[in-house]
């Protein structure tokens, strides 16, 4: 039988992985439950990888570029006279309004990483990344507070259900913002 060219196979793997774990949790992602969502043979899917935890890999990487696409298409971190915690605020609010079962994915995939070690890596660029930018325009620990505090936030919305608090989130945003440095900003 002739081999046939599928040069979007391996694409199409990581996008059924996603729909899996949106389906059914990381509980129902295996091989065989991915190969049967991407329509390829099994061997397809350890072929491009070798693990789940690979193939976790990929989907995590992918996840985390909805949030980088949100914060990117928004804009606002781009200027650096702009209100920062109402920025950040309102950010947060497209991202949690728009897809929340990519939202919720994403979270899942994230915190994966407690118990599979090579997923670490990836969940840490998503903080990284945000907090680079965020260092733009304050420094840097105070950028990795927001980055916690944005994660946290989002965190209690996905888990109780509550409704997204923009105005709570701005206030919170800006006090992380305006409270000094104990050793008087020395780091």
């Amino acid at each position: 039988m002739a081999r046939r060219y599928d040069p979007d196979r391996r694409q199409r793997i990581i996008d059924a992985a996603i729909r899996v774990v949106g389906d059914k949790g990381l509980a129902g992602l295996s091989h065989r439950s991915v190969a049967a969502e991407a329509d390829v043979p099994l061997g397809s899917t350890t072929y491009h990888f070798k693990t789940l935890d690979e193939l976790m890999v990929a989907a995590l990487r992918q996840a985390n570029e909805g949030f980088a696409k949100v914060v990117a298409a928004h804009g606002a971190l781009a200027d650096a006279r702009g209100d920062l915690a109402a920025d950040l605020a309102r950010i947060l609010g497209e991202w949690l309004s728009g897809d929340r079962t990519g939202v919720e994915l994403e979270y899942e995939l994230y915190l994966a990483a407690l118990r599979r070690p090579a997923l670490r890596p990836v969940a840490a660029e998503w903080c990284e990344d945000l907090a680079e930018r965020l260092a733009l325009h304050t420094d840097a620990v105070t950028a990795r507070a927001l980055v916690a505090l944005m994660d946290g936030i989002c965190l209690q919305v996905l888990l109780t259900g509550t409704a997204y608090d923009e105005g709570f989130a701005r206030e919170a945003l800006a006090r992380v913002m305006s409270v000094p440095a104990a050793d008087g900003g020395k780091r």
